[in-house]
């Protein structure tokens, strides 16, 4: 038989919680019991003492009254009414010589206690003491108390109607927990089971995951629990990993496409070169060795971009953030494209304040402007126009909005303009490896913002890029 099913046991969470509930039902049934079996014991020997009281005092009263030996005769009376297995009675001296006594017989192994006597008449009131005989089954509770000058009287009671109390509460007791406990043994076991149910349907999810099978998520209950909390947090974190290896995915498989043709024409200028060894001049060697090395540039800037993006994404590069002047940095990034702007006769303009704070990494950022100026001049024609306006609207944010006249981009691409390697319809496929927007999302996404485009086929293009001011960045002067 296999051992598998014992060792799960063993290591089960719910099991270890249904022995601690049942450990702390056993504590708190072990309190109760004894508190229960002190108060009914305390309750009874005080009863007991109060008859014993009752006694001392007639019997002082009779002595007051009558003498000694009418105190002789009601004891004999006394005993005889109660039953001389239930009470008895001693009139003795100080030294602990018996006077006169009810028949002892049934108490014949219950001494006088000189100690005691001594002891009750430094206190000067009456001494109660229980004593347990070897041939009884019940405690006996006995008093000594002084009647008169030179006699006291020692009065002992069986409390066989204690015994019988805590017998029958010992067994009612015992059978009570025994069924509670067992019934606190099963509820604690399935609320266990039940609590830690969320825990197995994620456990149950991590190892379908496992197996390939990122589209599974635990279900959540709704009760807004500690094990929900989890369940919603697995889940998150799911999403974030299929986003992640859906991003990889998506990108090897446009590495492949996309480092085909670069790759391609490498070895064919260095198939050409093999061919042609001895034959071409020196220019055209070196026009191929250059034409190479252009070829390797682009492929590094490309994978360096491609691991920026998946370093961003994934959290791993954080911008270093210093204090800048974005509405300078604009200007500067409209200067240094205005001269292919000049070129195909695009006017481009930047409207914007004097200065404007931001903190924010002026490498990263600059580079982000650069590639919407860049994206921008690209796709539109001759004589078009490109805005960029630099405005810092309610709410601590800086916008910067590079608006052109180009051909736009229709409804089924806009979406997915912002994907690593897509380039969209044929009159956005010309040049560059489709990564400056998703460069540019990175960079924005990174200081805690976010890009957004707005187009229509015809009427050109809008992007706009949204970052926090960082509240606490001191602001700049203005000139």
């Amino acid at each position: 038989m296999s051992l598998k099913p014992l060792y799960s046991l063993r290591h089960s969470l719910a099991l270890r919680l249904t022995l601690w509930y049942a450990g702390i039902f056993l504590l708190s049934a072990g309190i109760a019991f004894a508190f229960f079996y002190y108060l009914i014991t305390s309750t009874i020997r005080g009863r007991t003492d109060q008859d014993l009281l009752a006694e001392v005092r007639s019997f002082s009263s009779v002595m007051l009254r009558q003498g000694i030996e009418a105190v002789k005769r009601q004891a004999v009376l006394e005993s005889q009414a109660a039953g001389e297995k239930k009470i008895f009675i001693q009139l003795v001296y100080p030294d602990g010589r018996v006077f006169s006594s009810s028949n002892m017989s049934y108490f014949r192994n219950i001494p006088v206690a000189t100690e005691a006597i001594r002891l009750m008449l430094d206190q000067g009131e009456p001494l109660f003491a229980t004593i347990s005989s070897p041939d009884r089954s019940h405690a006996i509770r006995v008093v000594y108390a002084l009647l008169g000058p030179g006699l006291i009287v020692h009065l002992g009671q069986a409390m066989d109607d204690l015994t019988r109390i805590i017998d029958a509460f010992q067994k009612t007791f015992v059978a009570t927990m025994t069924m509670l406990f067992i019934l606190a043994a099963v509820i604690g076991w399935f609320m266990a089971r039940r609590a830690l149910a969320g825990v197995e349907n994620v456990t149950r999810t991590a190892r379908r995951i496992s197996g390939g099978s990122l589209t599974e998520r635990v279900p959540v209950t709704g009760r807004a629990d500690e094990i929900d909390q989890l369940a919603v947090t697995f889940n998150q974190m799911l999403e974030r990993i299929q986003t992640l290896v859906t991003g990889i995915k998506e990108m090897t498989d446009n590495i492949a496409h996309d480092l085909k043709s670069p790759i391609t024409r490498i070895r064919g200028q260095a198939e050409l070169t093999l061919l042609g060894s001895g034959s071409g001049s020196r220019e055209e060697y070196e026009a191929m060795a250059a034409s190479a090395i252009e070829e390797c540039d682009r492929l590094i800037e490309m994978i360096n971009t491609m691991l920026f993006i998946s370093r961003t994404e994934a959290g791993v590069t954080q911008p270093e953030l210093a204090e800048m002047d974005i509405a300078a940095l604009v200007r500067d990034a409209c200067r240094l494209f205005q001269a292919p702007a000049d070129e195909k006769g695009i006017a481009l303009d930047g409207h914007g304040p004097e200065r404007l704070a931001l903190s924010g990494d002026v490498r990263l950022v600059q580079r982000l402007v650069g590639n919407l100026l860049d994206n921008a001049i690209k796709y539109t024609g001759e004589n078009g126009r490109v805005d960029v306006t630099v405005r810092s609207p309610a709410g601590g944010r800086v916008e910067i909005e590079v608006r052109d006249t180009g051909p736009g981009i229709s409804a089924t691409d806009l979406p997915q303009v912002f994907e690593r390697f897509y380039r969209g319809d044929p009159s956005r496929s010309r040049t560059g490896a489709g990564l400056g927007l998703s460069f540019a999302r990175a960079v924005a996404r990174a200081h805690g913002g976010d890009i957004t485009a707005a187009s229509s086929p015809g009427e050109g293009s809008t992007f706009t890029v949204t970052l926090p001011v960082r509240p606490g960045q001191p602001e700049m002067a203005p000139r």
